[in-house]
């Protein structure tokens, strides 16, 4: 089964051909960083503007690069959430008039539900069930997968999201834009114990706080700069990367213990983060665990997570009609064919 994927939830136009929910026969992205890099971050209008302009394009370099028609499809799969509304409505109107002129079925796809899915493309032997940490800009949540479409949130942010946290915190540590790429990389030269940073406390034991941990940060640089201290930025960012991941590693490896999963895997855009990676590596190696973890190429916003998520999605029922709409923040639990 090929399906034709569109995601343009945040600052990504992307499209995807995928094929059984495994193999990418095609892909391509338009990435909108430079145009928002002025900006410290990502400006709702401009991205949904951008992704007007780059839609029809990015759809047919896909098409082409497959050597595929409209005609060869089988279905088209589009986000619908969570995400910047002007954003998601670009890509879900564009795969709506597909979906019309062609009379191929329309899945909508969750687009936290894809992030986790790119981890069946790069690992094609991984299968329900398993737990899932999934980090990016705006989530942090730890799922139970019972199947495909069967998720449970165990544990999610109660505030920022690890990712938020990252991008701040280098902002204000004046690194460019998007700070969290940033902050990974001039860690690698620091001193991860150089500065004592808080560990947030949540009322469930699987949640998560960083607004507390990004508060602080910019406490200690504010600080610095009126007794007119000069930081080591390489340490500062070493000290922070390192509290977040302690976060993140020790609350996933918890929830592992607590519900008796045995592989676990680690989906979305801080997925990419270096430290994160290693120390999930060490620990699951200590612990007993089986680790899956996306490329890099596959971290960020792509349309190729989502046709695969799309594909399982279709195979349980869920197809859309021409009133789909886009919803700004959707539980990742909610199944589409149960609104």
């Amino acid at each position: 089964m090929k399906i034709l994927a569109i995601e343009s939830s945040c600052d990504e136009t992307a499209a995807a051909i995928v094929e059984d929910g495994r193999k990418t026969l095609s892909a391509t992205v338009a990435t909108q960083i430079d145009r928002h890099k002025i900006y410290g971050g990502v400006v709702p209008e401009i991205a949904s503007r951008l992704h007007a302009e780059a839609i029809c394009p990015v759809t047919q370099e896909t098409l082409d690069k497959a050597g595929l028609t409209l005609c060869d499809l089988d279905a088209i799969a589009v986000t619908y959430a969570p995400g910047l509304i002007g954003a998601l409505l670009v890509g879900i109107n564009f795969a709506k008039g597909l979906s019309e002129a062609t009379g191929l079925p329309l899945i909508p796809v969750h687009h936290l539900r894809g992030h986790i899915a790119a981890n069946y493309i790069a690992h094609p032997q991984l299968k329900p069930p398993f737990l899932c940490l999934v980090v990016s800009g705006g989530h942090s949540h730890i799922i139970k997968l019972d199947s495909y479409t069967d998720l449970r949130v165990i544990g999610c942010t109660r505030d920022d999201a690890a990712g938020e946290a990252f991008d701040k915190g280098g902002r204000a540590m004046g690194l460019p834009y998007p700070g969290g790429v940033h902050v990974d990389k001039i860690a690698e030269s620091g001193n991860p114990n150089a500065f004592k940073l808080p560990y947030p406390h949540t009322e469930k034991p699987f949640d998560f706080s960083f607004s507390g941990l990004k508060t602080a940060i910019i406490n200690v640089i504010h600080n610095a700069q009126q007794k007119g201290e000069e930081l080591d930025i390489p340490d500062l960012a070493a000290s922070y990367r390192k509290t977040i991941v302690d976060i993140l590693t020790s609350k996933f490896i918890a929830a592992a213990k607590e519900t008796g999963a045995k592989t676990l895997v680690l989906a979305g855009g801080v997925s990419a983060n270096s430290e994160l990676r290693r120390r999930m590596t060490s620990n699951c190696k200590k612990e007993g665990y089986e680790l899956y973890f996306p490329p890099l190429s596959l971290c960020g916003d792509n349309a190729e997570m989502i046709g695969a998520q799309g594909y399982y999605e279709y195979l349980n029922g869920t197809v859309a009609g021409l009133d789909l709409n886009a919803r700004a923040s959707l539980s990742i639990e909610q199944n589409y064919s149960n609104f």
